[in-house]
């Protein structure tokens, strides 16, 4: 077996309610993969019980880093179990956020935008779904400004609001200024395989926006966002082959907030049954 190289840097745990099976079985499918490492990013709690049927409450986070730190000891030696986060972003949520993300330390933080939770789509959705895509990357920018987090997740998953609604080439413009004001951050974006099992089935973001973001030289760590453990490590060699049809020679994966890059053609070969 080839070493082990790539982390699953985007899954969860049964803690967000709508997530199955134990962190030991996420952590054995990583394993059976030959992932060098697995990042629980569970949907973190958020103030005011905003969207609380998806995800952890506060009174819950203490089990949930006790959670990964129990399978992180089971696998010691085998496989690096990592505790990150999910944590939405919305204009005004940041003090909650760097709060919370300063109470135990993460070793990979996702910002998600996620358009579809009733409270978000409450506070900015105005029926209008052409400025709700704007909106959505204004947000994105927004989130990759507020330095909290590491990696934008699912980039683009605004497309699955309205997919009959979705035109590419009418976004491009936003989408590229939005890219622009992320590419200055820094901040790394996810390329997220489990876009293929939703309404517009192709990963998040799109072969055409990845190679926006590779002409502006972000970085991206792909994720499957496992809520059942057979989906670890699911599409990473399709993900890897969009990357480098976009112009990526790298993948990237964060461990303690840092980033570290692995050339694509190595990060294949070390995969197994992905």
């Amino acid at each position: 077996m080839p070493t082990p190289l790539l982390y699953e840097s985007h899954c969860h745990t049964t803690l967000c309610k709508h997530a199955f099976g134990t962190t030991d079985e996420y952590a054995e499918v990583a394993l059976g993969r030959n992932f060098k490492g697995i990042t629980f990013t569970c949907h973190c709690p958020l103030p005011n019980g905003f969207s609380a049927n998806v995800r952890m409450t506060l009174e819950q986070y203490d089990e949930y880093i006790a959670m990964v730190a129990s399978t992180r000891e089971k696998f010691a030696g085998r496989l690096d179990v990592r505790l990150g986060l999910e944590s939405d972003f919305y204009p005004g949520v940041e003090p909650w956020l760097e709060e919370l993300h300063a109470r135990a330390p993460l070793s990979h933080v996702l910002g998600s935008i996620h358009y579809q939770v009733g409270d978000y789509r409450r506070l900015f959705y105005t029926g209008e779904i052409f400025s709700y895509q704007n909106l959505y990357y204004e947000h994105l920018a927004q989130s990759a400004e507020s330095g909290l987090f590491d990696t934008l997740a699912h980039p683009d998953l605004i497309k699955n609001e309205s997919p009959a609604d979705w035109n590419f080439e009418q976004m491009r413009p936003v989408i590229a200024r939005s890219l622009d004001r992320i590419a200055a951050t820094g901040v790394a974006m996810e390329l997220n395989t489990s876009g293929m099992l939703k309404v517009l089935p192709e990963m998040n973001p799109s072969p055409s926006q990845l190679a926006m973001m590779c002409e502006r030289g972000i970085p991206v760590v792909i994720g499957a966002d496992a809520h059942v453990p057979h989906r670890v490590g699911d599409g990473y060699i399709t993900a890897l082959n969009l990357l480098e049809q976009a112009g990526y020679k790298e993948v990237s994966f964060f461990i303690d907030r840092e980033r570290h890059d692995v050339a694509i053609p190595a990060a294949r070969a070390s995969l197994a049954n992905c």
